[in-house]
């Protein structure tokens, strides 16, 4: 070889290794990413696996809790929140916690089930639902426009109510979306109902649910916390007080009020709503779970409804991460 050509040659050898070096780093670094994704849903199924083996023993002890005795579900015992939990190798923990399901607003009740997967608005259920929101502190205009325009997003026509809001209202917005026309699936899907701000969201979270059912929530006098005696309240317009309500909750005995005509009798003066009595309850027939696994630095938090309004109980759905 010329030597006027060597440097060229080792030029050329140089930019071939430079290149071959950069192709095995890059291929490395896949092989490193593909390796740790491998590893991170291996460790993930395994958290869901441990998760699912909780879900059953919740489950087995609702089933037991109630097959005692499913005439009134108390506080009794320091069952509602009481974290217990599964053993796992490697030093690894899951740890379940259950409380009372039901005292909640079931959004779903808004509508009834008029023919299989046909939903029509529950008058009775929208009052009470505005009559929540006010007691809550929430403008009585916002609370009437969130009610009827929640009940037009479940149900299936397109037959608007006063203050509601159908699919024109959401396809004219400048991203636009239509109504559901169906059950809600999740609470959070109240942030897409016109009227719904982030603070009055904020405010109505802890007082609604989404069961998947069309039906109103049974209220259990005897685990509802009085911090959401607006639950109660809201039965018996203009006649109970929050306040009222929460004392009649503070007061009550610790093993429970036998019959809601005993815990009624702490009020005077009251008078239900349409079928405001029947709302209420002293058992439960559905619970919540939250389930938090932690293994080997991977963790998981599960959150899921437990249907027990038939014995045996029933896990009817579940969700990973945080609620939103």
């Amino acid at each position: 070889m010329p030597a006027r050509e060597r440097g060229a040659a080792l030029l050329t050898v140089l930019l071939l290794v430079a290149v071959i070096a950069v192709l095995a780093g890059t291929a490395l670094e896949r092989l490193r990413l593909s390796t740790r994704l491998a590893g991170n849903a291996a460790a993930g199924a395994q958290a869901r696996g441990y998760a699912e083996a909780a879900e059953a023993l919740a489950v087995t002890r609702i089933s037991n809790l109630l097959g005692k005795d499913n005439t009134r579900v108390t506080l009794a015992g320091g069952w509602s929140g009481a974290p217990f939990g599964l053993p796992l190798p490697g030093g690894g923990t899951a740890i379940a916690r259950v409380t009372d399901g039901g005292n909640c607003f079931n959004l779903n009740g808004l509508v009834s089930e008029s023919a299989p997967g046909v939903y029509t608005t529950y008058p009775t259920a929208r009052v009470e639902f505005a009559r929540l929101m006010r007691l809550i502190q929430i403008p009585a205009g916002s609370a009437d426009r969130i009610a009827a325009s929640t009940a037009d997003w479940i149900d299936t026509d397109q037959n608007q109510q006063p203050s509601g809001a159908e699919d024109g209202t959401y396809i004219a917005k400048p991203t636009p979306y239509r109504t559901a026309g169906t059950l809600m699936a999740d609470p959070s899907e109240l942030r897409a109902i016109d009227g719904v701000t982030p603070d009055i969201y904020a405010t109505l979270r802890p007082y609604v649910c989404t069961k998947p059912k069309a039906e109103l929530s049974r209220i259990n006098v005897n685990t509802l916390q009085p911090e959401k005696a607006a639950l109660v309240a809201m039965l018996y317009p203009d006649t109970m007080s929050v306040a009222q309500a929460q004392t009649m909750l503070v007061r009550r005995p610790p093993d429970g009020y036998p019959s809601v005509a005993i815990f009624l009798n702490g009020a005077s003066g009251i008078v239900p709503d349409t079928g405001g009595d029947g709302q209420l309850s002293v058992t439960s027939g559905w619970f919540a779970l939250t389930i938090d696994v932690n293994l080997n630095g991977t963790q998981l938090r599960e959150h899921a409804l437990i249907d027990a309004t038939r014995l045996p109980a029933r896990l009817v759905s579940r969700q990973w991460g945080e609620q939103t």
